[in-house]
Parts: C-alpha cells; sequence; structure tokens
C-alpha cells in the first residue's frame, strides 16, 4: 500500500514534472532529447545480453568509468547500457565513451515505465551507481528476475535520517538488492541498519580514476605559459558559494594571484560571470581561448571536462559544495594529481574520504569563508607547506586504488545467469 501511494503520488505530479524538465531544456537542450524514453517509450534493443548500469550525473558517470572498462574487458560480448538522468551527466558519458556504451534516460519511477524500460532493454544485471533508489525501479527488476548491485554505495547520516522515516519502502528496496559494494564501513554499517544484506566495503572508484593525462598535460601547459604567478582553483562551486568566497579572497590576496573559478553547474555560468563583474573584477572566460595576463584577476573555467587540467594548474584548491550545508564536492580528484586541498565545514558526503585526506596531510579544513582566506594566503606563502600536502596527495589517492576489484567481486557471480533465462523471465 505504501509502494501504491508513491506511485500515486507520481502520477500526480507527472504534469509539474513534465513542465520542469521542458523549462530546463530551455537553459539546457540537452534534457528536450528523446523525452519519450522519460515515460517508458523506447524501441525494443532486441535479446542481447546487456549489462545496464545507472549513473545520475556527472560525478557518478565518471567514477564508473574504472567499473565500465572492466566489465567491457570481461565480457566483451556484452552490450553495455548507461542510463543517466541529467543532461550534463549524458554529455559526460558522450565525451568518456562515445559509440562504446548504448545511452538511455532512466525513465521516471512510475511502474508502468520502469516494466517498458525493462522490457526494452533485458538486461542481465543492473548495476546503481552510489544512492539511486527508486522504489519501482527495484521492485519492477526484483519482478523480472533482474538483479541489482548498488555499486560506491555512500548513505550520509543526514540521507539515512530520511531514509528512516519511510522504514518500510526504504527496507523493502535494500532489502530487493542482490549486492551492494559500499564505499566505506561507515556507509555499509547505516545501509546494513536501514535493511541492505549482502553489503561489502569496496572502498571508492573515484580512487581508481587515473588522471586523463592529456588534461594533465593541458594543465602544465596553462603553468608554464602563465609562469610564476600564483593560482588558486575555486572549484565546482555551487549556488551561493561564490559570493562567500570571492569577496574575502579579493581582499586579502595581492592583486598578482590569479583566482580561478569552476562552478559546478554549466547553466549558472552567465550568472557567475555577472557576480564577478558586480565585485568591479572583469571575469577572463575560458571560452575566449585566451590565457590570463597581469590585469586579470579571476579566470572564470566556462568549460565542461577539464577539472583535472584546472587541479593540475592550481598551487591549490578550495572545494565547492562545502561552504553552504550542501554536503561537499569530490576532492579525490585533485589529490590524484598532487594539488593541496582546503575543504570548507560541510564535507558530510564525502565525510570519510575528508576525513582521510585530513588526517595524512593532504587536506586543511577552514571553518568559513574568512578563516579559508587566511588559510590560502597562508598557504600560497608556504611553498614548503604546499609541496608537502601535494606528496601527502599523491600517497593518499594511490593508497586507496583498488575498489574496481572489490566491486566486480560483488558483481561478477550475479552475471552467471545465461541472458536466455534472464530473457524468460522477463516475458513471466
Amino acid at each position: 500500500m505504501i509502494r501504491i501511494s508513491y506511485s500515486l503520488l507520481w502520477l500526480f505530479a507527472l504534469p509539474f514534472v513534465l513542465l520542469r524538465l521542458l523549462w530546463r531544456a530551455r537553459r539546457e537542450p540537452g534534457y528536450a532529447q528523446d523525452i519519450c524514453q522519460r515515460l517508458g517509450y523506447f524501441r525494443s534493443a532486441g535479446a542481447h545480453e546487456t549489462i545496464w548500469l545507472h549513473a545520475v550525473s556527472v560525478g557518478e558517470t565518471r567514477a564508473a568509468e574504472p567499473l565500465l572498462r572492466q566489465l567491457r574487458a570481461s565480457h566483451p560480448g556484452a552490450r553495455i547500457l548507461l542510463t543517466q538522468t541529467t543532461a550534463t551527466g549524458r554529455a559526460t558519458a558522450q565525451a568518456l565513451y562515445g559509440d562504446t556504451v548504448d545511452l538511455a534516460w532512466l525513465p521516471w519511477d512510475l511502474p508502468w515505465a520502469q516494466r517498458a524500460f525493462l522490457r526494452a532493454w533485458r538486461p542481465a544485471i543492473g548495476i546503481l551507481m552510489e544512492t539511486e533508489l527508486w522504489p519501482n525501479l527495484i521492485a519492477e527488476c526484483r519482478r523480472a528476475g533482474v538483479p541489482v548491485v548498488l555499486a560506491n554505495a555512500r548513505l550520509s547520516e543526514r540521507s539515512a535520517r530520511r531514509y528512516a522515516r519511510i522504514p518500510y519502502l526504504a527496507r523493502d528496496m535494500l532489502q530487493s538488492l542482490s549486492g551492494v559494494a559500499a564505499q566505506t564501513a561507515a556507509d555499509a554499517g547505516r545501509l546494513t541498519q536501514l535493511g541492505a544484506r549482502n553489503v561489502t566495503v569496496a572502498g571508492n572508484l573515484k580512487f581508481d580514476l587515473a588522471p586523463p593525462a592529456l588534461l594533465c598535460a593541458l594543465g602544465a601547459q596553462w603553468r608554464q605559459d602563465i609562469g610564476a604567478r600564483r593560482a588558486v582553483l575555486l572549484a565546482s562551486t555551487r549556488e551561493g558559494e561564490e559570493a562567500l568566497l570571492l569577496l574575502p579572497l579579493l581582499e586579502q590576496l595581492p592583486d598578482d594571484v590569479l583566482i580561478a573559478l569552476v562552478p559546478r553547474h554549466p547553466q549558472r555560468f552567465d550568472e557567475v560571470a555577472g557576480l564577478v563583474a558586480g565585485y568591479g573584477v572583469r571575469p577572463l572566460r575560458r571560452s575566449s581561448g585566451k590565457l590570463p595576463g597581469g590585469g586579470d584577476r579571476v579566470w572564470l573555467g566556462d568549460s565542461m571536462g577539464e577539472m583535472t587540467a584546472w587541479y593540475a594548474f592550481a598551487d591549490l584548491a578550495v572545494i565547492g559544495g562545502s561552504w553552504l550545508p550542501l554536503g561537499g564536492q569530490n576532492l579525490i580528484e585533485a589529490c590524484a594529481v598532487g594539488c593541496p586541498v582546503v575543504v570548507g565545514p560541510h564535507m558530510f558526503n564525502f565525510a570519510q574520504a575528508t576525513d582521510d585526506a585530513l588526517s595524512t596531510g593532504a587536506a586543511v579544513r577552514a571553518t568559513d569563508p574568512a578563516e579559508m582566506a587566511t588559510t590560502v594566503a597562508a598557504l600560497l606563502a608556504d611553498s614548503g607547506a604546499r609541496q608537502r600536502m601535494a606528496a601527502a596527495g599523491l600517497g593518499y589517492a594511490e593508497q586507496h586504488r583498488g575498489a574496481t576489484a572489490r566491486c566486480m567481486a560483488v558483481i561478477e557471480p550475479l552475471l552467471q545467469v545465461p541472458p536466455a533465462r534472464t530473457a524468460r523471465e522477463h516475458r513471466r
């Protein structure tokens, strides 16, 4: 009855969800593509064995790369389907994987839409990245005999409290999973307490991402072209954070320090450019193709897919999403290229990774934007401290690799089901 009520709420909200999608498509045209798939309308993909992986957006799509690479190597004859829900996630998938995977939108969580999705693609397994738990999707997979694994699973204390408010729905979802590969022991404990079974601590797949050599070279080239000028990176900032971070940095840092600012979401590039201009500073946009000159104080990273280059370029990085209660952004990518990290007080979505980076000396924490600016100024003046943090970051990233093999150990036994049996389950 609870899931029926949930489905009725979805049905009631569907017109508003569709209108919101069309509104977003005005700013991000990618949302206008294949809208019918959101409602479960797919061309049949045939009876070929399909390994299906769902990565909601950019971070999950990048984290899936080592897992997808291993799945392709272990099952060269299988079709790999990658589903997403955001336009930026799909754009990232197209850039990373090209035509080596099939791409589709995951339907909205209505029973008939999820059934149609499963009938069209006939997956042998479903792999959901991080915390993508949808009651009807998981229930329909259970009915169709499709094993589902939650990979690179994470669940913050805040999210666990939210799921605890819907105990029956949460327990039904989690008990229906065939396996869980959790990032940390704390994540595993919270998931188990809510009802998950067959939980393994596998580590974080993001540690297995090798920094792209071309992007590292691009960042190094920027550094060479700009010369001895020091640079601080505001990485993956979220709405409201630029106003908090820019002003104290502009006030405390010497004029010759370059501030590179890369917002998390591309639809905000113009908004952030206007905000910077409001401080009386003309931002140089990366999309202009020009490199900063001596008179440029803010370099706006209004491009996609270059975050590794920004980390390779910067003397240190301030991690966005952590200065308002948003949960933080991934700091592993910075550590993997030896970029010292400053985080704010709100890194609860990456709590274990942050604690580990802090304990090894790869990162430092500031309690507020004022302390952040003071910390950044002190680090920019101390090259020895930055070198020690860079070395600690590289060691920290190396130490935590190996999650891909542990995730595959959860997935592989479930892929021993012959494709013909899976197809019969779908027709049942």
